[in-house]
């Protein structure tokens, strides 16, 4: 178990985090932040996992400094689930009786969306750390406000398991940003495609809490393709919704009229970023990026057939089909790595996960954010910079596409020790 201090430490803002968590102070040439340097201390973090079914997909069980205390699924079969993944012979009922396990110092959140917030909420009223799920609020910015006074005021870590941030495309280009390779990046898009999911809706004839969510109620795996490599934020947004006369979008417990949302997003330096959710369409499906750059630009793979490719600017000159004279620029393919696979993770942790071999990632990151008693890659400030500009987006759809601006949630905070 974690050893405990009784002062809070302050510690620096994300944006101060990010200059210190340079590939130069690592002293190694990989791509990520200071956050992925692992720790040997003899310390083990006791964590305990809420939700069978997303919860099942991580490795806390596999990391040297972690010891899974605990689980908890309403469902008997998805705690059984759960015991048999990490190994554990210790179940609760319930969230709400795991929180009173006085050996755990922090607990996984995988539960329904709509309840994120009340049971990060109870997590901290019992004094645990917490990484929870996407995304961080369910659709209200009054829920984000609670969220960030609750986790600055309860002093302890709390991240969010965004997987985008630690796709193995999105890494690479978190490299070239901070190599400046891009030049200026003033442009970037993303796309989360998921058709199907009505499958998801219905649960023994009964509607489910996925049952006509909007769009952009769940943004964080497109809007962490920027903000996670330049750090921007995003200010100002206008939205379009798509429709059809499908019965449920006519009935639905959000009042949530579109299948489809596609947001051009203004950021804090005056650049532009686009983002389609689409849950329905003649599409192949896919978490993709492009990031756009005056030097160079890099596409992550396309359904579609292309592999992830590189363009760079070249002052050779030559002519389009029409005759004039332009620039010629270089494209190239890349050979994406598999950053899963290097010393950024613990060697038991070198191995392909979930979403794109993200899961490792999330499951490191947030054990030694506890153990080194230091801020997570996606804390409360980046789960709420990925979350709300989608809520705000919806809104602008509902009112027919209106530019509205976004709140923001960057004021600094301090963390308790252990």
């Amino acid at each position: 178990m974690i050893k405990r201090n009784n002062k809070a430490q302050a510690y620096n803002s994300r944006r101060d985090f990010l200059k210190k968590g340079s590939l130069a102070a690592l002293g190694i040439s990989l791509p990520v932040s200071q956050s992925c340097a692992w720790s040997t201390s003899g310390n083990k973090l006791r964590i305990g996992i809420v939700g069978g079914r997303f919860g099942c997909s991580f490795q806390f069980h596999e990391h040297p400094g972690c010891v899974v205390e605990a689980v908890s699924d309403l469902r008997p079969e998805r705690r059984s689930k759960l015991m048999e993944t990490y190994g554990c012979s210790k179940s609760y009922d319930s969230l709400e009786e795991l929180v009173k396990d006085k050996k755990i110092d922090a607990v996984a959140v995988f539960t329904e969306g709509p309840n994120h917030l009340k049971h990060v909420l109870e997590c901290l009223k019992h004094d645990k750390h917490v990484l929870c799920a996407v995304p961080a609020i369910w659709g209200s910015v009054s829920e984000a406000e609670i969220l960030f006074e609750a986790v600055k005021k309860s002093g302890l870590i709390y991240m969010m398991a965004e997987t985008s941030y630690y796709q193995q495309f999105t890494i690479s280009a978190r490299k070239f940003h901070k190599e400046g390779k891009f030049g200026d990046l003033f442009y970037c898009e993303s796309e989360y495609q998921h058709d199907g999911l009505e499958e998801l809706y219905f649960e023994n004839g009964k509607r489910t809490w996925r049952h006509g969510v909007a769009p952009m109620h769940y943004p964080t795996h497109c809007t962490a393709h920027l903000i996670s490599v330049t750090g921007e934020r995003l200010t100002q947004v206008s939205c379009n919704g798509w429709r059809d006369d499908d019965p449920i979008l006519q009935d639905n417990i959000y009042n949530n009229p579109f299948w489809n949302e596609s947001a051009l997003f203004k950021t804090n330096r005056g650049n532009s970023f686009r983002v389609n959710v689409w849950w329905k369409g003649a599409h192949m499906g896919c978490e993709r990026a492009q990031w756009i750059g005056n030097k160079m630009s890099f596409y992550s793979p396309n359904p579609i057939g292309s592999d992830s490719i590189i363009i760079n600017s070249t002052e050779k000159l030559g002519k389009d089909d029409a005759g004039f004279e332009r620039t010629e620029a270089k494209k190239q393919n890349y050979d994406q790595p598999h950053w899963w696979n290097t010393e950024l993770l613990p060697e038991p942790l070198r191995h392909n996960s979930g979403h794109h071999g993200s899961h490792t990632f999330i499951t490191h990151e947030f054990v030694e954010a506890c153990l080194n008693e230091k801020r997570p890659s996606v804390d409360i400030h980046e789960a709420l910079a990925y979350t709300v500009p989608g809520v705000i987006a919806h809104e602008s759809a509902l009112q027919g596409g209106v530019s509205m601006e976004i709140p923001q949630f960057d004021q600094a905070y301090e963390t308790k020790t252990r």
